[in-house]
C-alpha cells in the first residue's frame, strides 16, 4: 500500500525518476520544469530541503511498496497557521482517486503535525482534473489566480478551512467504522 512520507534525502533518486518519467505528461498540463530543473536537480533538491528544515515548506512524497514514487504533494509558503498546496501524481496511476486521497490525507496531517488551519490551491483552468481533485477534497473556489502565478493561462484559487472540515470527517469515520 502506498504511504505518504515527508520529503528527506533518501528520496532524491526516486523523486529524479518520477519527474523524467511524468515530464510530458505533465506539461501537458502544467507549465513544464524546464532543463535546468534536470540539469541542476541535485542543487535543486537540496534547496527543498533546506527550505523544509527552515519550516516554510513540507514536501511529501507517496512512495509505492517498490521505493518508486507514486506522487508528490507540498504544502508552500507556510505562515500564520495557511499554506499552499501543490502536487502531482505519475501518469499511471492519474484517475484512480489517488490524488484525492492523499490531498485529504495531508489536509489531515496539515493539521496534526504543522497546525495549518487552511491551505489554498491554485490551478488553471484547462486543468479539470486538479480541478475535480480539489473539490473531492473539500476545496471551494475563492477567486481567479493571476495568470503570471499559472504560466500565463487563467486559473482559479480553492481553499479549504482544514480545522472543522478534518474534524467532521474524523467523526464520519468512526461512525462507518462502528457500524
Amino acid at each position: 500500500m502506498p504511504e505518504l512520507q515527508r520529503l528527506d534525502a533518501g528520496h532524491a533518486p526516486a523523486v529524479l525518476a518520477f519527474e523524467l518519467a511524468n515530464r510530458a505528461y505533465f506539461a501537458a498540463s502544467v507549465p513544464d520544469r524546464g532543463d535546468a530543473f534536470f540539469d541542476r536537480f541535485t542543487d535543486r533538491f537540496d534547496a527543498l530541503l533546506a527550505e523544509q528544515d527552515a519550516g516554510v515548506c513540507a514536501f511529501h512524497v507517496l512512495v509505492a511498496e517498490d521505493g518508486s514514487v507514486l506522487g508528490r504533494f507540498n504544502l508552500v509558503d507556510i505562515e500564520d497557521h495557511t499554506a499552499e498546496l501543490g502536487y502531482r501524481v505519475a501518469q499511471h496511476v492519474a484517475g484512480r482517486g489517488v490524488a484525492t486521497a492523499t490531498v485529504r490525507e495531508l489536509c489531515r496531517l496539515a493539521v496534526s503535525a504543522y497546525g495549518l488551519r487552511t491551505l489554498r490551491a491554485a490551478t488553471v483552468h484547462r486543468n479539470v482534473a486538479s480541478r475535480r481533485v480539489l473539490v473531492k477534497a473539500g476545496f471551494v473556489p475563492v477567486g481567479p489566480a493571476d495568470p503570471a502565478h499559472m504560466g500565463g493561462k487563467a486559473g482559479t484559487w480553492y481553499q479549504r478551512d482544514l480545522v472543522d472540515a478534518v474534524a467532521s470527517e474524523d467523526r464520519r469515520g468512526e461512525r462507518h467504522r462502528s457500524r
